[in-house]
């Protein structure tokens, strides 16, 4: 059984780390506020592996609920548009 542990905490600390390396790398805003958000899940999941059900619940309810939603809305509100990028002109 404890190999399967073990191989888990391998497997979500890799997806913490890699969308945790991917929010700070990207450029695009929207899919650096996606891979915040399967950072903190991941986190969640580490906090059920060490059986704090508690903390794992209140992470997700209050980061993933309620500071990524908040992030999420932001940036579709404030992202505009470049009228020269919208229009792709062929030649």
């Amino acid at each position: 059984m404890a190999l399967y542990e073990t191989i888990a905490f391998g497997l979500f600390a890799f997806v913490t780390i890699a969308s945790s390396l991917g929010v700070v790398l990207l450029r695009d805003v929207w899919h650096s506020a996606l891979l915040l958000g399967v950072a903190l899940l991941s986190v969640a999941i580490h906090y059920v592996m060490l059986q704090a059900e508690f903390v794992a619940t209140m992470q997700i309810l209050v980061y993933v609920g309620g500071v990524l939603i908040l992030i999420t809305f932001a940036v579709m509100l404030t992202r505009s548009e470049d009228p020269n990028e919208a229009r792709e002109v062929t030649t």
